[in-house]
């Protein structure tokens, strides 16, 4: 047997043992890649190799020569170990969940098995473990705790306020200075209640005074009034205090609250960080509404492609949905097909870039709730043989870039939260009390299940905690970004209804640019 097909033979042990078929050209290509190096360095690239293509999230366990291109690319420029990806895709259904465990102060690992089929119990749990979140977040703000320096008292400190539970309001007829964190509900028609894990209590809100945001049913307040009469009386109401992520990461520790493979939190590595630092120019694209069955939207889509095919980035991320009408599911294959045609002609993407599938709630074969499952395979496979870096991803998902952590959710978030308000602020811009409501919720669905419906067992991919870099949604309004607590928070808009317009993320400079396909004239 030659030295070469001796080689050949190992390497296609070690990537059937990964549970990868390697194509032949690819399996000689990276033989003869690897045939001037001794029998140690062959086994540790090898290895190595077959890492970094796992990590490149293959739609089919087939790996071509392209794949193998690129997986030493990656190990011979950056120096990562094997868990250090430059880019991944997280799917919902993959994304850690957390309980806070109040003895020990930190969260800890539900390694329970989850279905979406779930027991009755998961509904009020999984509201139970938003409101402990925010609970214990709430208590570690400096209005409610009280940090002295060792050998001082509390003279001339200014006086904390205490966070009381409803049973403790209910126990007494009347109270004063009351601070409540409560789920704010209608129990009865036309009757606003907050409710606790201890109960629930009526309240006033006619002459309240409201901070910014959109206070909606289903949304969790922080409450200041005063109680009589079995009703409380609300002066001022407002959401939980916001967090920075560096703080809330504090007690997860180093594990990977995040998602993928990794057992430590890719957030902190050097490596990665490094690599980061070292290439501002890497992008990625978001567009929604990419309506494949309109022609000017194909043809406008043709152009972005084509343009970029000059100047890669690292990812494209398409938004559903994927046709203006879906009278006939399986006509999105041959669309899908046309994509995959015009992307086939793309070397440097074909290369480069991967093209990231994420549906709505409006593509076909998934109910109307999230997270969703990924677009069928059969409606997709012709575009995944024409451009093999496809993948298809859940709504929402979670994309790793180096260290940059991003949320994508393709929902009209936006427009739900603003319908279903039950006070508008009359000052600031919407974006930033869109913000400023997910965030401090520390979730994508600050809303009642009917108007915002969610399988309880996955709760966690729609979480905000510790917050993201980047939180990046789809909603037909006007696209726009804005900033809080270091995290952006961007809604692409409509691609055809904004003149196809979209989105470009630098991540190293965390910088979003408002981009837009010209006329032709």
């Amino acid at each position: 047997m030659s030295e070469i097909s001796r080689l050949k033979t190992q390497i296609t042990t070690r990537f059937s043992l990964g549970g990868f078929q390697i194509r032949s050209d690819a399996c000689t290509f990276l033989a003869h890649q690897l045939h001037a190096f001794d029998e140690t360095e062959r086994k540790k690239w090898i290895t190595n190799v077959a890492n970094h293509v796992q990590g490149q999230c293959l739609s089919l366990p087939v790996v071509e020569k392209q794949h193998i291109e690129l997986a030493i690319k990656e190990a011979n420029n950056t120096g990562l170990d094997d868990t250090e990806t430059i880019f991944r895709v997280i799917s919902a259904f993959d994304v850690p969940t957390f309980a806070y465990c109040q003895e020990k102060k930190k969260f800890l690992l539900d390694t329970s098995k989850k279905s979406i089929l779930a027991v009755p119990d998961a509904k009020s749990n999984y509201i139970r473990e938003r409101y402990w979140l925010l609970w214990q977040r709430t208590c570690r703000h400096e209005s409610f705790s009280l940090r002295l320096a060792p050998g001082t008292d509390e003279t001339g400190q200014k006086s904390r306020l205490i966070l009381r539970k409803v049973e403790n309001i209910l126990s007494t007829s009347k109270m004063n200075d009351v601070v409540l964190l409560g789920l704010l509900t209608q129990l009865t028609e036309g009757r606003y209640y907050l409710e606790d894990p201890t109960g629930s209590i009526p309240i006033d809100i006619s002459t309240a005074t409201f901070s910014s945001g959109l206070v909606c049913e289903g949304c969790f307040l922080l409450a200041y009034g005063k109680y009589r009469d079995g009703i409380l009386k609300i002066d001022e109401v407002g959401f939980p205090f916001p967090e920075p992520a560096a703080n809330s990461r504090a007690f997860y520790g180093s594990v990977n609250s995040w998602g993928g493979p990794s057992k430590k939190l890719l957030k902190y590595s050097q490596n990665l960080g490094e690599l980061e630092k070292a290439n501002p120019e890497h992008s990625i694209v978001f567009l929604s509404d990419c309506w494949l069955d309109n022609p000017l939207v194909m043809e406008k889509l043709n152009q972005l492609l084509r343009g970029y095919d000059e100047f890669p980035p690292v990812a494209i991320v398409l938004m559903g949905p994927f046709a203006k009408t879906n009278e006939n599911l399986y006509s999105l294959r041959n669309l899908f097909q046309k994509l995959g045609e015009i992307l086939s002609e793309c070397e440097k993407l074909k290369a480069q870039t991967d093209l990231v599938i994420v549906p709505s709630i409006d593509d076909p074969a998934a109910a109307n709730i999230l997270p969703r499952p990924p677009i069928p395979d059969t409606l997709t496979v012709e575009l995944k043989k024409r451009f093999p870096r496809t993948i298809l991803t859940t709504n929402p998902c979670r994309l790793q870039y180096c260290t940059q952590q991003i949320v994508v959710c393709r929902a009209d978030l936006v427009t739900k939260l603003c319908r279903n308000t039950i006070h508008f602020p009359k000052e600031g811009l919407l974006e930033a009390h869109f913000a400023r409501t997910i965030i401090t919720q520390s979730t994508l669905a600050p809303l009642t299940p009917i108007a915002f419906p969610t399988h309880w067992n996955y709760d966690a991919a729609l979480s905000l905690y510790p917050l993201p870099d980047l939180i990046v949604i789809g909603d037909p309004c006007q696209g726009f970004h804005t900033t809080d607590q270091d995290c952006t928070v961007m809604n692409v808009g409509s691609f055809p209804k904004s003149k196809y317009a979209f989105k470009v993320y630098y991540p190293c400079s965390k910088i979003v640019e408002d981009s837009q396909i010209p006329d032709e004239e």
